[in-house]
C-alpha cells in the first residue's frame, strides 16, 4: 500500500460530502482524509493501485484543487 498526500481547497463538511463519491468511486483506493484543521486541507490517501493521476482527476471533476504535498 502507497499513502499519497496532497494539498487541496477542500474546506468544510460540505466540501467532503461533494468529493466523497468522487474518491469511494475511485479503484484502487483503500481509505482517504482530508485534515480541514490543516492551513493546507492535506487530503491523505491509502492506494492499493489508484495513481496520484486518479486521486487528481477524481478531485478536480468535482470542482476541487490539488495538488502534490
Amino acid at each position: 500500500m502507497e499513502t499519497m498526500k496532497f494539498k487541496t481547497n477542500i474546506n468544510c463538511g460540505a466540501c467532503l460530502k461533494r468529493v466523497t463519491p468522487s474518491l469511494d468511486g475511485t479503484n484502487g483506493i483503500k481509505h482517504w482524509e482530508v485534515d480541514l484543521d490543516n492551513p493546507d486541507k492535506i487530503l491523505t490517501v491509502d492506494s492499493e493501485g489508484a495513481s496520484a493521476d486518479d486521486i487528481t482527476n477524481a478531485i478536480k471533476k468535482v470542482g476541487f484543487e490539488i495538488e502534490p504535498a
